[in-house]
């Protein structure tokens, strides 16, 4: 009866492990994850700017008052508290709550971060230019070296 030899089998084990270490670092899952934050992030600041420009449509070019009132120029964060916590892209804690866009059937609820947004605050940002040009962003993007905005 012939059997491995406990040499040969070390030997087995130890170029399973390699390869199990080399398809763990190729495949890199910490990237993985944030990329897919990332992209979830691109698709929320995407969903609500296109929510608000729908509604400036259908009222004939006037902003949701909640965005009407906010002063040009200036980031708010997104969120109902009247207080947000600040981001690295906002210096400011003011807030502008857009959960009228949900209650007039524009989104079915106003996204928060993947990394621990809620809806006090979501850790998405809002300026409107004094042209009137809107910009949605994300305050954490994680695996975006440029950042996560979008500009309408």
């Amino acid at each position: 009866m012939r059997g491995f030899t406990l040499i040969e089998l070390l030997i087995v084990i130890a170029i399973i492990a390699i390869l199990a270490a080399v398809v763990f670092v190729a495949l890199d899952p910490l990237t993985r994850f944030q990329d897919a934050r990332d992209s979830r992030r691109w698709s929320d600041v995407t969903e609500m700017l296109s929510a608000v420009k729908i509604n400036q449509v259908d009222n004939r070019g006037s902003y949701l008052a909640a965005i009407a009132s906010t002063t040009a120029g200036t980031p708010y964060l997104i969120g109902t508290g009247a207080s947000c916590s600040s981001c690295t892209a906002v210096t400011t804690t003011a807030c502008v709550d857009l959960t009228n866009l949900v209650t007039l059937g524009y989104m079915g609820a106003i996204p928060a971060d993947p990394s621990g947004g809620t809806a006090a605050a979501t850790k998405y940002y809002l300026t409107r230019a004094s042209t009137g040009v809107i910009t949605i962003g994300a305050c954490a993007p994680e695996h975006t070296a440029t950042g996560i905005s979008v500009t309408r």
